[in-house]
């Protein structure tokens, strides 16, 4: 479940353990193009329920300078209070 940071220079993904990863990547045009990906790093464990193969929404999204990450978690019962966060996206596009 790979995602982009909005220029390109990370990609983040989910390890098997569910862990957030994070890899800085180069990558040059030219007469010899070039793509580098430097030795990935775990930034978080996550509380993701599950992971389907195959389905189409992805369980995290991340801001466009690759410093937040909205995280889908699921409830572990129906009385888990349930906490929304609007307009975070906003405030990162500024």
């Amino acid at each position: 479940m790979p995602r982009w940071r909005s220029d390109g220079k990370d990609l983040f993904y989910l390890s098997p353990d569910l862990k957030l990863m994070a890899a800085a990547v180069r990558a040059g045009s030219g007469a010899q193009p070039v793509f580098e990906a430097a030795a990935p790093q775990a930034l978080f464990e996550t509380r993701i329920s599950t992971l389907t193969p195959g389905r189409s929404a992805f369980p995290y999204t991340v801001s466009a300078d690759g410093k937040r990450f909205l995280v889908n978690t699921g409830s572990q019962t129906a009385e888990a209070p349930l906490t929304v966060v609007v307009n975070w996206l906003a405030a990162v596009k500024k």
